[in-house]
């Protein structure tokens, strides 16, 4: 109840649930739409092209966004223009994207993948940074205010399947929505204390930000080429796992597509519900096994969990198997970032985090989108499922000889803090 007393949390969260629920009310259903006849019925070297696009423009802007956000502190401008992006979600899909891709692709991949990427996909992290700084500055947890973004997304992820059935186009007509209420709350509601924040000079803080040229300069590290090739190999994999082909593999498990479609809704929905607890849980399970063995069991989990829906057929057993996700992305995720504050640095922590995982994780889906696409094209599901599992078995095999153990090269933050 203390959190509630500081405006800053209260905007903040506000800002998480909005901008998670403005996007995952159609996003969530991306590859549905992109897939079935009642979108765009796409195959799966088409839907492919389409992810390696986005992933593509997303990995450039980072960098552009990470520096630029930088450079304004607390300012939310980058913000603003994402709350822009998400009210014309809307019309930009109906009147631009879906004839664009239509009368023609290649056009449609470029202006989608610009659009998309410029309001959404690269401004995730920007979210996320900006939070995790006011949480900072203004005194409060910063994954108690994460964590109404999970909740957002799985409240309009329930939403979204009886939607879609009804009419795709309400999908995004409802994003729509939430993206204006986003963009009033970011433009009208700036608390006491961060307006008193922005007249005081910010150089300290910028200046403790390495520069573009400092963060090229960490792909020289041996380490941190040992995190990039692990995740190349398992979070992309899971990454194109669960956006490109899941939804439409389960939608396809059940008597019909409309029936399947809002299933797979309510599913994502008590998955990302659960997730978002397990983002609570997580910590406490790392203290207890250790940053190493928590990773360790994040990338296990991610192996059985595409494994057997390879070998599955029924939907209800793969709806328990999709439950697996809940604990998978959090084991994986929190691990990741520990890792880094670990091992290096803790003022490099952020940085390293963005190359090591998020460049990592985009320049594997610009990379392994497409050959995957075409792969389930020829070969169908199973068998891609089959294959991707095999990469990451062998991906967590790796990482069981080059990860470090928590007591080895500690340069950063022990996991377990000595008394004085």
């Amino acid at each position: 109840m203390k959190a509630f007393k500081n405006e800053s949390y209260l905007q903040s969260s506000v800002t998480m649930f909005l901008y998670f629920a403005s996007w995952g009310i159609w996003w969530s259903f991306f590859q549905l739409w992109l897939t079935s006849k009642s979108g765009l019925d796409l195959n799966g070297s088409a839907v492919g092209t389409i992810y390696s696009a986005n992933s593509l423009v997303t990995l450039i802007l980072m960098f552009f966004y990470g520096a630029l956000q930088d450079k304004l502190g607390i300012k939310r401008h980058l913000l603003i223009f994402s709350g822009v992006c998400a009210a014309l979600v809307g019309p930009f899909f109906i009147y631009a994207y879906e004839p664009m891709l239509h009368s023609n692709f290649t056009i449609g991949l470029v202006v989608g993948s610009i659009f998309l990427s410029a309001g959404f996909l690269a401004t995730t992290g920007i979210y996320e940074a900006l939070v995790e700084r006011f949480s900072r500055v203004f005194k409060f947890e910063y994954g108690q205010a994460r964590a109404w973004g999970s909740f957002g997304y799985a409240v309009v992820a329930l939403l979204a399947g009886h939607l879609f059935v009804i009419n795709p186009d309400l999908n995004f007509w409802i994003g729509s929505i939430f993206g204006v209420i986003l963009l009033l709350n970011l433009c009208l509601w700036v608390p006491k204390a961060e307006r008193r924040e922005k007249k005081r000079d910010s150089q300290t803080t910028q200046a403790s930000v390495p520069s573009v040229k400092e963060m090229f300069s960490l792909l020289k590290l041996r380490d941190l080429w040992i995190i990039i090739i692990l995740i190349f190999f398992t979070w992309t994999f899971y990454t194109v796992f669960d956006q490109q082909m899941f939804p439409s593999f389960y939608a396809g498990l059940f008597g019909s597509v409309a029936q399947g479609q809002q299933m797979y809704g309510n599913l994502n929905s008590i998955q990302v519900f659960v997730e978002a607890i397990m983002m609570g849980i997580v910590p406490i399970i790392m203290n207890k096994i250790g940053v190493r063995n928590t990773l360790l069991m994040g990338i296990t989990i991610m192996a059985i969990r595409i494994g057997l829906c390879g070998l599955i057929d029924n939907p209800i057993a793969i709806s328990f198997v999709k439950m697996l996700h809940s604990f998978e992305t959090p084991l994986f995720i929190l691990s990741i970032f520990r890792y880094f504050t670990l091992h290096f640095e803790t003022k490099l922590s952020a940085t390293l985090y963005m190359i090591g995982f998020q460049v990592a994780a985009q320049l594997g889906q610009v990379v392994l989108s497409t050959p995957l696409g075409m792969l389930r094209d020829k070969s169908g599901y199973a068998t891609t499922f089959h294959i991707i599992t095999i990469i990451v078995v062998i991906a967590g095999i790796y990482a069981f000889f080059m990860i470090k153990k928590d007591n080895q090269d500690v340069n950063g933050e022990p996991l377990i803090k000595q008394s004085a």
